[in-house]
């Protein structure tokens, strides 16, 4: 276990006393998962979350220590910029923190885990590492007495079981989805990204049908009221998780690590994640030629899926040209090296830890450039950390593929000096 978990948070973690405690000792402790709690204690949200995690941490801790192990314990990853706020922060806190000067770690764990906002409570296996939960917020709220410890990860038929509706009040069993690709669609009235999205979905929903494919889509409604989710719903020709069934729908959020909306995830006919990112493949493939949208190792950076961009490390290869041949060109250059390094972290069953994009020449391009003042060179090879506000810059008169394997190995070995956004 030690060797797994000192990869992910290094060899020595901060008790609330101040005192150091080895990531080595928590397996003679009997941890077997552990909770990386991302937060700060100036936001009002992490401290009222911080106060249920208090309370639940000591409940469960409490009962584990009387069977005679203590399974979970919680790592604060802060967001503190002051290291005088971060020793009261931890003080107040009951459970361990990573330590302030490992500045390095905690960018990576917030890339690592695509944290987006917080607080943010994600659960790994403490033997391997690998993601448990990613929602681990909804799971104090709906298992206050941690009776489904540890929390894993369930088939999606098992976890959409029950009744589905439509729009004019028909009801059919959630069997109806077997051998058909899903999209499980989070989304809500309130929000005008969701309602936007909704107007498109509908429109690729009826081709994707209309082409004979077998598709259908769940909502997983994240409206206010029932009233709000029947006026939204009406709009809808798919199917729907009842909204009074907030238990499944909390459920759902918790398979997902859903932390924001409008969220598309379509799944295979076996209820295999196919990808993540349905909002962007939807609103870049508007005609649904390329459903079920499997995931490309590289893509032309667009005004729609440039959002990406916010989810973590990015290498972005600008040619700066209109030509869609130098684009091409670019793309093919970088592709091998992409899907190597999808390969090795899909066998380790993890993300991997760069998105790759080629960017050509046009007013969304410029914005970037602009945006993160990097120089009018072209080509120019350069992973953006927009989370990190950090940029790592090749300014070289040819791209080479072994110049973006260099590149992009001594990035992943932390060899790379960033400079600021």
């Amino acid at each position: 276990m030690a060797g797994a978990l000192a990869e992910v948070l290094g060899e020595v973690l901060v008790a609330p006393d101040g005192e150091e405690v080895a990531v080595a000792a928590l397996a003679s402790r009997g941890v077997s998962l552990v909770g990386l709690y991302f937060g700060c204690s100036l936001s009002g949200p992490c401290a009222q979350v911080g106060a249920s995690l208090a309370a639940f941490y000591g409940r469960f801790r409490g009962e584990a220590a009387g069977a005679g192990a203590q399974r979970l314990e919680i790592v604060f990853v802060s967001a503190e910029q002051e290291q005088q706020q971060w020793q009261e922060a931890v003080r107040a806190m009951p459970w361990l923190a990573l330590p302030f000067a490992d500045k390095r770690r905690k960018l990576k764990l917030w890339n690592k885990y695509r944290v987006s906002n917080i607080p943010s409570l994600i659960f790994i296996d403490a033997s391997t590492g690998k993601v448990v939960c990613r929602n681990g917020l909804l799971v104090i709220r709906d298992d206050p007495e941690g009776l489904e410890f540890p929390w894993g990860p369930k088939p999606f038929s098992e976890v959409v079981a029950g009744p589905l509706l439509r729009n004019n009040g028909q009801s059919l069993d959630s069997t109806a989805l077997e051998g058909s690709h899903v999209g499980v669609y989070f989304s809500a009235h309130w929000c005008p990204p969701c309602r936007s999205l909704t107007r498109v979905l509908v429109e690729s929903y009826r081709k994707i049908k209309e082409a004979g494919q077998k598709f259908e889509i769940v909502f997983i409604s994240a409206d206010r009221s029932e009233d709000s989710f029947k006026q939204y719903f009406s709009e809808m020709p798919w199917l729907a998780v009842p909204y009074a069934d907030e238990a499944r729908r909390s459920r759902l959020n918790r398979l997902y690590g859903i932390q924001g909306i409008p969220t598309l995830i379509v799944l295979d006919t076996k209820g295999d994640v196919i990808t993540r990112q349905g909002r962007v493949e939807v609103l870049n493939d508007t005609e649904c030629r390329e459903f079920p949208w499997h995931p490309k190792p590289v893509l032309e950076l667009t005004d729609s899926n440039a959002v990406q961009l916010n989810e973590g490390p990015c290498l972005v290869l600008f040619v700066d040209s209109e030509d869609d041949g130098e684009s091409e060109a670019a793309k093919q250059l970088i592709q091998p090296i992409a899907e190597k390094i999808i390969a090795k972290y899909k066998a380790k069953d993890e993300e991997a830890p760069l998105l790759f994009f080629v960017a050509g020449e046009d007013d969304m391009t410029d914005s970037l450039r602009d945006y993160t003042n990097l120089p009018e060179a072209a080509p120019l090879l350069t992973i953006l950390d927009m989370s990190a506000r950090a940029k790592y810059v090749m300014d070289v008169e040819e791209i080479t593929p072994e110049i973006v394997e260099a590149f992009v190995s001594d990035f992943l070995a932390d060899k790379l000096k960033p400079e600021p956004i």
